[in-house]
């Protein structure tokens, strides 16, 4: 909270000083009811003066009381919005600087729950808690020295309902209750990523049969959500109740007059005396009242804050401090291992060299490690020992600018930004001519399809229309193919794609290969088709390379190439 409020902490100050002031300023109305009370009440003659004195005071604290809330609350909701825009801001920049790989290994709804309700949350902490706990504390503070001034034996009374409810303040912070708030917290994060998963992939299980397994999954976080939120509220009901009950102004009010009948008549204060804690009494509450409102919310501000210093603090990935600018496009992987957790290689000493104008095909099992070694080329991770070289430069010694000027990447999971079509084709080259726009669109075989969406080029994705997956699939590669980067990073797209979609994809891919004639290429296979053109196929087992050459040569050795070939049963497409 401190590292989030130092670059405004004159503007929290401002909150604060404002707040004592207009606090300090609502106790005169108060005061002078009870010094009406006790000259309305007095033997004596009216002192008219004095009556409209004390009107005029209480009416001018009062004002002065509007003005000063007034005002505070006006900066600290400024405030408010100030620190929540800085800490998107924040996210946003460092969302820009982590490893592309980081998002993989996160799931969608918890880092959009980071993004926006946990920066949200920080609302109560910053507009209204530095407002509240002020006035809470500082008129009981003030009322507490007057009424100690009246008598001092009924203020001790007075305070008997605090006592009680603060005894009831440690038994919300034991073990117990964190463990049961910190369930809560997960299980929220729980249910909102299934409830973003589930939104998202309603479209593919309902298309493949699984929307009842999906629903099932969806029904289960919500009973899991609903049991800790039970557990929770059973621990915390009962410790409420009882707080709530010490503060409440019928159980206050009656404190004070059991205790002042008492004093009343043992004679030992005056009955105009009275007054003043029956007006000021139920104030002395209010640190209680307020510490018990706002515990969870500030609690809750505390635990968001904590998880957006996480994603502060996900090391970004370095950049050189001297960036050295690749010489060509040669790609070698030189001993490459890489794993996600320290106890576990995924990639096993990779050595590979990708010769500009030639296409290297990576096949292999499912978690043969392929999608890992691809995502190192354009760094979504660093290798934990070798080097990917480019251009003969190590990646990280090249700036981020110069790499991805140098390296782009069609994967099958293709994200369109909800824009035009024309600006989602030219996202790595903004200022890109309509005609070029639309030459790389007719390459993608994608020209047609645009022409018949509603706005054409200008249609906004995700707003004015959906496009199917093949279709997402074009317009990235028709983006690649403006880009024209020498180096380029292919997943295969056509795994789970019709055989009308499959054949345009591919005739796109195709077309994006042969574009550039020095262009080094680097492509999963998922099917054997993507491979009979190859130059070079490697075929990786438990992260190692155990075959690489040409499609031909390793068909004829009958290995691990020729098994793969075999299990795909690729009718009709023969690499010799």
């Amino acid at each position: 909270m401190n590292a989030l409020l130092r670059a405004h902490l004159g503007s929290f100050t401002a909150v604060v000083v404002l707040q004592v002031i207009g606090a300090v300023a609502g106790l005169p109305p108060l005061l002078a009811v009870v010094e009406l009370g006790r000259t309305l009440l007095s033997p004596d003659p009216v002192d008219h003066g004095r009556i409209w004195t004390v009107v005029i005071v209480g009416a001018i604290g009062l004002l002065v009381r509007l003005l000063f809330t007034a005002t505070a609350a006006g900066i600290g909701h400024v405030l408010d919005s100030t620190v929540q825009l800085s800490f998107r801001r924040q996210l946003a920049a460092q969302l820009g600087r982590v490893p592309l790989g980081w998002f993989s290994r996160r799931r969608t709804g918890e880092l959009a729950k980071v993004v926006g309700e946990d920066v949200s949350a920080v609302h109560p902490f910053i507009a209204h808690a530095p407002g509240e706990l002020v006035s809470a504390f500082v008129v009981p503070v003030v009322s507490l020295g007057y009424l100690l001034t009246v008598d001092w034996r009924l203020t001790l009374i007075t305070l008997i309902p605090v006592v009680l409810a603060v005894a009831h303040v440690p038994l919300l912070m034991t073990p117990r209750r964190t463990r049961e708030q910190q369930d809560f917290d997960a299980a929220m994060g729980r249910i909102a990523s299934s409830v973003v998963e589930f939104v998202q992939g309603i479209a593919v299980v309902k298309a493949f049969g699984g929307a009842g397994r999906a629903h099932r999954r969806f029904i289960t976080a919500a009973d899991e959500f609903l049991d800790t939120f039970y557990r929770w509220v059973r621990g915390v009901s009962a410790i409420a109740a009882g707080m709530q009950l010490a503060l409440a102004p019928p159980f206050v009010l009656l404190v004070v007059l059991i205790g002042g009948a008492a004093l009343i008549t043992s004679g030992g204060m005056a009955p105009a005396d009275l007054l003043p804690f029956l007006l000021l009494g139920l104030g002395l509450t209010a640190p209680v009242a307020a510490l018990g409102h706002g515990f969870d919310d500030l609690q809750a501000a505390g635990r968001a804050v904590g998880r957006i210093q996480d994603v502060l603090a996900v090391p970004a990935l370095p950049e050189p401090a001297h960036p050295v600018a690749p010489r060509g496009h040669r790609v070698e992987l030189r001993g490459v291992r890489f794993g996600y957790e320290a106890d576990h290689e995924v990639l096993r000493g990779i050595d590979l060299v990708l010769e500009p104008g030639t296409v290297t095909a990576v096949v292999g099992p499912s978690g043969s490690g392929k999608s890992t070694l691809v995502q190192l080329l354009p760094r979504f991770f660093d290798p934990t020992h070798g080097s990917v070289v480019l251009g003969g430069v190590d990646v990280r010694e090249i700036s981020a600018g110069d790499l991805y000027d140098a390296v782009s990447f069609v994967f099958q999971d293709v994200r369109l930004l909800r824009a035009s079509v024309a600006d989602n084709i030219a996202l790595a080259v903004p200022h890109a001519e309509p005609d070029d726009v639309v030459r790389t669109a007719r390459l993608a075989n994608i020209h047609d399809r645009i022409l018949e969406l509603p706005r054409g080029y200008d249609t906004v994705l995700g707003d004015d229309v959906k496009l199917s997956g093949g279709e997402a699939q074009r317009i990235a590669i028709a983006r690649a193919l403006l880009a024209a980067t020498p180096v380029l990073v292919l997943d295969e797209a056509t795994a789970f794609a019709d055989p009308h979609t499959e054949l345009a994809v591919r005739q796109a891919l195709s077309t994006l290969q042969g574009d550039r004639a020095d262009r080094t290429v680097l492509v999963i296979a998922h099917r054997m088709e993507t491979v009979v053109d190859a130059d070079t196929v490697v075929v990786l087992e438990n992260g190692s390379v155990v075959e690489s050459g040409r499609p031909a040569e390793l068909l004829a050795r009958n290995g691990a190439f020729a098994a793969f070939w075999r299990s795909n049963q690729a009718i009709g497409a023969d690499p010799r």
